[in-house]
């Protein structure tokens, strides 16, 4: 009797002690030293009382916050029905779909967005289309703008909001579907009220990653915003490694925990109230 109630947590230690190491001490070390200062010791709020007064700081965090609503949502309806096609698809065709999902994710960032900056550069392809720099409203092409960041960081984002949903719809009953299509529902109608509410999880999962990648990111903000779009991100690195202040890093890494945190319980909330 005994040995049977130990073997599950003697099972589900290393994964404990794994999350403990890698999330839970980075975590609270940070929260630790958020509340810290370089010039003098002590418990004190200066760090996030400066965040707080710094314009600049403040209208990066909004332009994250936007930014990261607008990636995750378009990363949502793109790999819903994406990941709907592949589930309706033979053995062979899913494995070819899943092989150029899964593709880009095998490939540096880095990489990938340097590919971004050609294509939207005033010398890339794009700009060669007539009328793509007077659309774009800059000389520089999409390079400096909000909507060549969204669509950059959606091609990042896609695959593992695709992973998400498809697990989820692949364990749908397909006598579901028949039964409303026997029942004279249409394509539209069954997938809206057959399909999409059964694969509600999936889609709350990969929306929730989606969210948290995005507003984590700085790589792909960067060398797509650059300078005139600075993203909350990017002012972490830069405090972290350049100006060498760690305590104002950690408060801004701890605001940006927050907000993923009250997205994430908001969002499984209404989840959770459009499944009962």
């Amino acid at each position: 009797m005994n040995k049977s109630r130990t073997e599950p947590w003697l099972l589900v230690l290393p994964v404990m002690a794994l999350l403990v190491i890698a999330f839970v001490i980075p975590v609270a070390s940070s929260l630790i030293a958020s509340f810290t200062s370089t010039g003098s010791p002590g418990f004190t709020l200066a760090n996030f009382s400066d965040f707080f007064e710094s314009s600049v700081h403040l209208t990066a965090s909004a332009r994250t916050l936007r930014m990261a609503f607008i990636q995750t949502i378009a990363s949502i309806l793109i790999a819903v029905p994406l990941a709907y096609i592949m589930s309706r698809l033979s053995a062979r065709a899913r494995v070819v779909m899943m092989i150029a999902t899964i593709l880009p994710l095998m490939t540096s960032v880095v990489i990938r967005t340097f590919g971004w900056v050609i294509l939207m550069g005033p010398s890339g392809p794009l700009a060669r289309i007539p009328g793509f720099l007077e659309l774009s409203n800059s000389h520089q092409g999409l390079l400096g703008t909000e909507l060549g960041v969204n669509i950059a960081m959606v091609q990042v984002l896609v695959p593992f909001a695709v992973l998400s949903v498809l697990g989820v719809i692949n364990g749908i009953d397909v006598r579901l579907q028949e039964a409303s299509r026997t029942m004279g529902a249409s394509f539209l109608r069954n997938f809206w009220h057959v399909v999409l509410p059964l694969a509600l999880p999936g889609i709350v999962s990969g929306a929730t990653l989606c969210f948290a990648l995005s507003i984590s990111s700085f790589i792909t903000p960067n060398l797509i915003g650059g300078a005139q779009l600075p993203v909350i991100g990017a002012f972490i690195y830069q405090d972290a490694t350049v100006n060498g202040d760690l305590p104002f890093a950690a408060a801004q890494a701890m605001l940006m925990l927050m907000a993923v945190l009250i997205t994430i319980a908001a969002t499984n909330r209404l989840a959770s109230s459009r499944m009962k």
